[in-house]
């Protein structure tokens, strides 16, 4: 399968899925994210990273957050583990480059028609095509060393996706805290729940989610709205 992963939304994914047609893909297309933090590579490496272990070997994203499009910021392939992954060199990729065995290819295939703001469309969903549909990476592409970001931390301590239910998804591994661990985040501490039922209507907590990672909630309410959360916050963690 094919899946999308973009910080753009609709009209913009819709083109995505023609280009993946037109370049011959006729297999599944599955729109997992189009709304992740807009301009923000680095949230979404967290994202990214967490939500990929869900699909199966062989699945190839298309990942595009895309704040330099149309500089010279180079255009990859990742292969991390068994999935493949399309997008900018942006630091995008970080997380599943140390997490995962990966190897990583310069795109240099070019398609007949490049905008200077759409290579998502015009380059990224047609390379994604050609994988899926079996090419070898190195007929549309050469060996690279990826630009790395040393400085960034293994889990990040900020909100980085409001979830349409007002929960608010952490860059933390829900592994490295303990279930005695509180989270201060605007001036308020939340702690552990197993799940929502787990507290009362209206009290908030931290949980682990189905992914993976530590996500901020309130029971029957939104955890953005009543504790103020937005991606960016920075979170303190009190007693690991």
């Amino acid at each position: 399968m094919i899946v999308l992963f973009t910080d753009f939304g609709l009209p913009y994914t819709g083109q995505m899925r023609s280009a993946l047609r037109q370049a011959g893909w006729q297999g599944d297309i599955v729109s997992l994210f189009d709304d992740v933090p807009s301009f923000d590579p680095k949230a979404t490496a967290y994202l990214l990273s967490a939500y990929a272990a869900d699909f199966p070997d062989n699945a190839v994203f298309v990942c595009v957050v895309d704040p330099g499009v149309g500089s010279d910021r180079a255009p990859i392939v990742v292969k991390a583990g068994e999935q493949w992954f399309v997008g900018p060199d942006n630091g995008l990729f970080e997380i599943l480059l140390r997490r995962r065995e990966a190897t990583t290819w310069r795109i240099t295939w070019q398609p007949d028609r490049l905008s200077a703001s759409f290579h998502g469309r015009d380059l990224f969903a047609p390379v994604a095509a050609k994988l899926a549909l079996g090419s070898d990476p190195t007929t549309i592409s050469k060996p690279y060393d990826p630009l790395r970001m040393d400085t960034w931390p293994d889990d990040l301590a900020e909100i980085i996706y409001i979830d349409g239910f007002g929960n608010a998804m952490t860059g933390i591994r829900s592994e490295t805290l303990s279930e005695g661990s509180e989270i201060e985040v605007s001036g308020q501490r939340v702690g552990f729940a197993k799940t929502f039922s787990n507290r009362e209507p209206g009290r908030a907590f931290w949980y682990k989610n189905a992914n993976g990672l530590v996500e901020i909630s309130v029971n029957l309410g939104r955890a953005d709205e009543e504790l103020k959360l937005k991606p960016g916050n920075s979170l303190k963690i009190l007693g690991k």
